[in-house]
């Protein structure tokens, strides 16, 4: 009973219970439900409000919109007024430069026209003229020149003179200055080393033994140096003859260590003669480089080096070209300092310009033309080219480099004690300049004096003027350049002297 009791009371209870537990959700969702929909009510109205503020933001927006498009099309309207009236301007500036222009090409063509008139008029009363002298232009003006020549023959001869002799005073002043400077400032040798034929020898004995059994010796020696070995009576000395001063120097050092080694066989002169070979390629190289270290010149290539040096075994007219290369370097140098040259190309120049004459024996062609191919084969630049080939004037001058070249080239070589003439070319060079002097009517008598270096021309007074004697100076001075091949420069020194005597009783 009790059981049932419990389980009705249980039963009543949990009936309860969840009897409570709905009214009391139901009361919490009326309340959560009303929550809601003021919420939502709140949201509806401000969303009202804030359309309504936008839409009267927009509003405004577009009335400023279009406040601000009115203006800017009066501004357009206003723009497009001027502009209407800038053409208009324009328009009428244009029709008045186009009137301006067919107006200047009216008298522009009215010029002409009249220019050719006058031209034509001209003519016309030039060939009156020349009809009524009968003499053309040419003639004429020849004719009024020669009669204002004549007039004042007096004043014109001494007008010249005074011109000649200032402008000549001035150049040569500054002339000997240049020089003087540029010659101080290398001040070189006057003595030239030439390479030696002669070999001493201790003793006869050794002379014997350089001979050889049936001169088996000697003619090795000969054979492999390819030059003449001479033996003869002069005691303590064997002459070597040749042409090519390479080969004689080789010839020379191989008999040196050959005396000096003291056996004397057919194989110990090959190995003299091959280490003469060895020593003399040892010698150039070394003449190259100091060459090219002295004047200051860098870059060059070996081989050209070698070629340079080679000049060391080299003379003209007894000046050794080495010695004298260098010489034009350094003068070439202090002339172009002087006178505002490149000074870097005047020593380049000046040291390769007779590099040709290290091979010329060897391949056809002169010293000059050889010279260029060697620095065009070595891709010297241009300008050095240039500078070197007219120092004989073969080739026109391009550069005040290739002037100073020439110069430093005449300096070096006329110098006193230089070089070395024979009498026989140097009696013929004075004769054909008195050939060439006497070869003028007007002329009397000539001297060269001075070495050649002035021709002192006497003429017939009664033949010329003073005038004249001007016009003969200068007419001798270029058959003279045209004629004749000379160093340095030559003095045309014209002299007309009248004498009259008379004796008093």
């Amino acid at each position: 009973m009790e059981i049932i009791i419990g389980v009705l009371s249980l039963a009543i209870g949990v009936s309860s219970g969840y009897y409570i537990r709905q009214v009391i959700a139901k009361n919490q969702l009326d309340t959560a439900e009303a929550k809601a929909s003021k919420v939502v009510e709140e949201a509806e109205k401000k969303a009202q409000e804030v359309v309504i503020e936008a839409k009267g933001k927009a509003v405004n927006i577009l009335e400023e919109a279009k406040k601000k498009e009115l203006d800017r099309e009066k501004q357009i309207m206003r723009l497009e007024e001027r502009l209407e009236k800038r053409e208009t301007t324009l328009d009428g500036k244009m029709d008045e430069i186009e009137r301006g222009r067919v107006m200047l090409e009216k008298k522009a063509e009215e010029i002409r026209q009249i220019r050719k008139e006058v031209e034509e008029t001209r003519a016309q009363e030039l060939k009156r003229l020349e009809k009524i002298a009968g003499l053309s232009k040419d003639e004429a003006k020849n004719v009024l020149l020669q009669l204002t020549e004549e007039e004042n023959r007096d004043v014109i001869a001494k007008k010249i003179k005074d011109l000649e002799a200032t402008g000549q005073e001035e150049l040569n002043k500054k002339a000997k200055d240049i020089m003087t400077s540029a010659i101080q400032k290398y001040a070189g040798s006057h003595s030239a080393d030439v390479t030696t034929s002669t070999v001493s020898i201790p003793s006869d004995e050794v002379k014997g033994r350089i001979i050889g059994r049936e001169g088996r010796n000697i003619k090795a020696l000969e054979r492999l140096t390819g030059i003449e070995i001479i033996v003869d009576d002069t005691p303590e000395a064997i002459v070597i003859s040749g042409f090519d001063p390479i080969r004689r120097e080789i010839a020379k050092i191989a008999i040196e260590k050959l005396v000096g080694d003291g056996r004397i066989h057919p194989t110990k002169i090959e190995e003299a003669v091959e280490f003469a070979k060895q020593e003399i390629n040892n010698k150039i190289r070394e003449a190259g480089e100091a060459a090219a270290y002295d004047v200051g010149v860098a870059g060059l290539e070996p081989k050209l080096i070698q070629i340079l040096g080679r000049l060391r075994y080299r003379t003209s007219y007894g000046q050794n070209a080495l010695l004298h290369s260098l010489e034009v370097a350094h003068l070439s140098g202090a002339l172009a300092s002087e006178l505002g040259a490149d000074v870097s190309i005047a020593k380049k120049a000046g040291l390769l310009h007779d590099i040709g004459k290290a091979i010329d024996h060897e391949v056809e062609g002169t010293h000059v033309e050889i010279g260029i191919k060697i620095l065009q084969k070595f891709n010297i630049g241009k300008e050095i080219i240039d500078a070197m080939k007219p120092h004989h004037e073969d080739y026109p001058f391009e550069s005040p480099e290739s002037m100073i070249i020439a110069a430093a080239d005449a300096i070096s070589a006329s110098r006193p004690g230089a070089r070395k003439d024979t009498l026989e070319n140097y009696l013929k060079r004075l004769g054909e300049l008195e050939d060439v002097v006497n070869s003028f009517e007007e002329v009397e008598k000539s001297y060269a004096i001075q070495a050649g270096r002035e021709i002192r021309v006497f003429v017939r007074p009664e033949k010329i003027d003073d005038l004249g004697a001007i016009k003969l100076a200068r007419a001798i001075a270029d058959k003279i350049e045209k004629e004749l091949k000379y160093p340095g420069e030559i003095k045309v020194n014209v002299i007309r002297e009248t004498r009259a005597m008379e004796v008093a009783r």
